[in-house]
Order: C-alpha cells, then sequence, then structure tokens
C-alpha cells in the first residue's frame, strides 16, 4: 500500500484530507507540527509527501529542504499563495508540485497519483480496488464486504467503520480516531454514535467465528481490529 505523510498546522484540514485519502486506499500519517513531521518521514519513509506552506513553527520550505536531507519522495506543496517567485521558491527547495489553495480533494489525490507515476511508485490506489483481509473481501468501488462469497449487505456507515478497521489493522483505534473518520470531527458526545455504528456492523459479522471475532474492544478507549 502507498504511503502518504501530511504535514499541515490546520488539524481539521489534516483530518479531512487523511479520511479522503484513505477512502482512496492509501496508508496515511499525519502531523500538525512540522519538526514531528520530519520525524515522522525518517521512520516510515513515505512514498509522497503533501506539505503545508504557512506554518508557524518552520514554513514548508524549510521543512522541504529538511526532508531532502533524507529523501527523495515527491513533495507537493499546499498554499494560499500563487506568486511566481513562491513557486520557484518551492520548487527549488525540493518541491515537485504546487497546488494553490482552495483545491478539490479529487484534484489532490490526482497530482498524487502523477507524481507516484513518475517516480514508479504506482500501482497507487489503482493497485486493486479490493483489500482482502484474511476470508473478508472489501471491494472500495462497490462500498461493499464479502466474506467467503456472501455479501455482508453493510449500511454506508458500517462499510466506512469496517474500511477504517481493516487499514489499521492490529491497532488500538480509539473513539476519537474512529469518530473522525466517519464525521470529519469529533466531539466527546459523538461517542455513542461511534459505539453504535460498530455494534450494527458487529451484528453483521456472526457468520463464521473468524469474522465475529476481528473486532476487539479496547476498554473505555476503543478498538482493536485483529488480522492474524
Amino acid at each position: 500500500m502507498v504511503t502518504i505523510l501530511l504535514i499541515d498546522d490546520d488539524a481539521e484540514v489534516l483530518e479531512i484530507n487523511k479520511k479522503y485519502l484513505e477512502n482512496e486506499g492509501f496508508s496515511v500519517h499525519i502531523s500538525s507540527e512540522p519538526k514531528k513531521g520530519i520525524q515522522i518521514a525518517k521512520k516510515i519513509i513515505p512514498d509522497c509527501i503533501v506539505l503545508d506552506v504557512m506554518m508557524p513553527e518552520m514554513n514548508g520550505f524549510q521543512v522541504s529542504e529538511a526532508l531532502r536531507n533524507f529523501t527523495d519522495a515527491p513533495i507537493i506543496f499546499l498554499t494560499g499563495k500563487d506568486s511566481e517567485d513562491d513557486k520557484i521558491t518551492g520548487l527549488t527547495s525540493g518541491g515537485d508540485d504546487y497546488i494553490v489553495k482552495p483545491y478539490s480533494l479529487r484534484e489532490l489525490k490526482v497530482r498524487i497519483d502523477v507524481l507516484l507515476r513518475r517516480t514508479q511508485k504506482a500501482p497507487v490506489a489503482q493497485e486493486s480496488h479490493l483489500l482482502t483481509v484474511q476470508n473478508l473481501t472489501i471491494d472500495k468501488l462497490a462500498h461493499k464486504a464479502i466474506y467467503k462469497g456472501t455479501d455482508l449487505n453493510l449500511a454506508k456507515r458500517e462499510y466506512e467503520v469496517l474500511l477504517y478497521f481493516a487499514t489499521h489493522p492490529n491497532t488500538e483505534i480509539t473513539f476519537a480516531d474512529l469518530g473522525t473518520a466517519l464525521f470529519g470531527a469529533y466531539q466527546e458526545s459523538d461517542r455513542s454514535s461511534v459505539m453504535v455504528n460498530v455494534s450494527r456492523l458487529r451484528k453483521k459479522m456472526t457468520l463464521d467465528y473468524e469474522l465475529e471475532n476481528m473486532i476487539e474492544t479496547v476498554w473505555s478507549k476503543g478498538y482493536r481490529f485483529i488480522v492474524k
């Protein structure tokens, strides 16, 4: 799976972009702090980096120069400025592309695809619209989940929950993580809605012992999607 790193001091934008790109089949890591983002990049070795220009701690150009000390992953700058000088600064500091705000999420995804093809990283999300986890197959185009040939007949939210679980296997998923993925933002009052959607999904995952035991409750925190 292709790994994307998003660095932006706007937490809301980060979560919106993360949710969209994950639904397109990418593995997405985020950071609202430039220096932390650089450390994450060293750890995960991303295939592409999407980087905001205007940040208080370090601007995007400075972050790009730091990233270029250890990675040649393509970098896409996001900025509200569209002057020629800004674009030149971005490209000369190590950037590969430059998107002026406001932009569409569809455009962002296409720009990522193009850069990944240029660097021969793509199969991209086009590598397959099917995500297979043990005997469970998730069709990301049809928004269906099939278990051993049987359609689980998931509602929209149930499908979204399952897709998020399947793309974050064997990790602790908090109520906030899942709520943000589902609703775009999370408040503590959303916890009950998250739990209801997970409960509904669980009821449809009772066909088989293996399937039924994939979702594990992490007491008072959230869940873990168990993949062996």
